[in-house]
């Protein structure tokens, strides 16, 4: 039934009336979650950009030294080490993950049902970081580890994989994609439930095979999730800590000495805290550039699906 011209004029004030009465209940739903931003970022984060510029040991008071912390950073061979290790492992970390992920979510999402298989592909991101590198680290160990025990009775020669500098990183790394593999998976996989089937039965009318529907149709509409999986894990890959705090610290010869670790190890260990808040600045500052340069290059906002 059409509205009549007073019911007309009066509907927007209705309507604004209805929005301020709700105004409040969505204030109060809202207010803990503003309050933990407030409390565990907001003021974090201005607190370490201001000791950023000071030189502070807890002992005494912030003595501010403006850019002096920047510019030993830009002079710190230690640094530009742990970037370049850093960069060694989400480089390692972010293909191997990504790539046996988006095999695994095809072959679920084509494939089967089983909600026993999605949990068991799901189980390892259940167990913690700490006892998961406790776990690796028994069996990857050099003289005790089922896995070096194996080598040597197959004749092969043992190795370091977290002693020796050549492959420490590289175990890290590994060790961190069996245990995230489940969760990056189910991101994709829940992608993937998105794609309408008629397409798929669309391309399999004009006869397209396996091959050739993964590639002109799954991998195509699957881009902004894609997109959202990779910034989610490169920004969590750039904050590797506790395998390395559990397993090597750092060594052998800096050899797994990721920023985060080498910021804690200025901030804890020499009380360094103006210096590590600098390296922390610094870090949030790649990772927002690095996060910005993926959603623009993968288009992250927009779907073919809308075309």
């Amino acid at each position: 039934m059409p509205l009549s011209a007073t019911q007309a004029l009066t509907a927007p004030q209705t309507r604004k009336r209805r929005g301020r009465g709700q105004l409040v209940p969505a204030l109060l739903f809202l207010a803990p979650a503003i309050l933990g931003f407030l409390a565990f970022f907001a003021w974090p984060a201005m607190r370490g950009l201001y000791l950023s510029f000071t030189d502070y040991n807890l002992l005494s008071d912030p003595q501010w030294v403006g850019l002096e912390n920047y510019q030993q950073i830009a002079g710190d061979p230690v640094f530009w080490r742990s970037l370049a290790v850093t960069m060694q492992y989400v480089v390692i970390n972010i293909v191997v993950q990504t790539v046996i992920a988006l095999g695994l979510a095809v072959l679920l999402h084509r494939f089967t049902r089983s909600m026993v298989i999605r949990g068991i592909v799901m189980l390892p991101y259940l167990i913690a970081n700490v006892i998961v590198a406790l776990v690796w680290y028994w069996l990857a160990d050099y003289n005790l580890g089922l896995i070096n025990s194996a080598l040597d009775a197959i004749g092969l020669d043992r190795i370091g994989f977290f002693g020796d500098a050549q492959f420490a990183m590289t175990t890290i790394a590994l060790v961190n994609v069996w245990r995230h593999l489940g969760y990056t998976t189910l991101l994709i996989f829940a992608g993937l439930q998105a794609i309408p089937r008629d397409v798929y039965e669309a391309a399999s009318v004009d006869g397209a095979g396996e091959w050739r529907t993964f590639w002109s149709i799954t991998l195509p509409l699957l881009r902004p999730v894609l997109a959202f999986v990779l910034v989610v894990t490169v920004v969590g890959s750039f904050q590797i800590f506790d395998t390395i705090a559990v397993t090597t610290q750092g060594g052998p010869v800096d050899a797994t000495n990721a920023i985060t670790y080498y910021i804690y190890d200025r901030a804890f260990t020499r009380f360094d805290f103006g210096y590590a808040s600098a390296l922390s600045v610094i870090l949030m500052f790649i990772l927002a550039v690095i996060a910005l340069v993926q959603m623009r290059a993968f288009r992250a906002g927009q779907s073919d699906l809308e075309r």
